[in-house]
């Protein structure tokens, strides 16, 4: 069951913690990966000193975040590592929420192949560069649809349960100044998937 486009045109706070339990879904060559999203970050736009479009920035690279809610942000970090964030709120609100970590659920065996060399499970998918390796995530997927795509969605868990959210400041933003201490980066407390406690 995947999200309507009216649960990404909101902003990426709300998106951010309402994400977390649901699945992201990536269907390979090899076969289809699902795993629950567990820790996010919110990016609130061109007032938050912390997002790509602070100040209103418009550029070829974060031309994504202007899309629609619910289309895929995907960047490269450190010339080696890429990003996934889902764009929220409506178009040319340029927001996005940053998928930090996930919890594999079907495709191990498939993530295991795409991070050789990695023995420990949390280790795997525990951080967004981490993630983006283990799903085969690049720049050819920027743009995409995650509501309506057939290679990269999300999906409601229908068995979400009950989890209690942390909230604390987002990671390496030192340049951020007074937004760096902001407590946008949502996680589900006490799973071992969580990038940095």
């Amino acid at each position: 069951m995947r999200f309507p486009r009216s649960f990404f045109m909101r902003d990426a706070l709300s998106v951010a913690e309402d994400l977390l339990g649901h699945y992201l879904v990536r269907q390979t060559e090899r076969g289809r990966i699902v795993a629950k999203i567990v820790e996010t970050e919110a990016y609130c736009g061109v007032t938050d000193k912390g997002c790509h479009t602070f100040g209103g920035r418009r550029t070829e690279r974060t031309e994504a975040m202007f899309l629609p809610g619910g289309h895929a942000y995907i960047y490269m970090i450190y010339g080696m590592n890429f990003c996934l964030n889902v764009v929220s709120a409506p178009k040319d609100d340029p927001q996005a929420v940053l998928i930090r970590a996930v919890e594999p659920v079907k495709g191990l065996d498939l993530i295991r192949s795409n991070r050789k060399g990695i023995v420990k499970e949390t280790d795997l998918t525990n951080g967004p560069g981490k993630l983006a390796k283990a799903l085969l995530l690049d720049k050819s997927l920027n743009g995409c649809d995650l509501v309506s795509g057939k290679e990269l969605f999300l999906e409601k868990n229908p068995d979400l349960g009950d989890f209690s959210i942390v909230s604390t400041a987002r990671i390496n933003i030192d340049y951020a100044g007074e937004f760096k201490d902001k407590p946008w980066r949502k996680y589900i407390e006490g799973n071992r998937f969580v990038s940095k406690v």
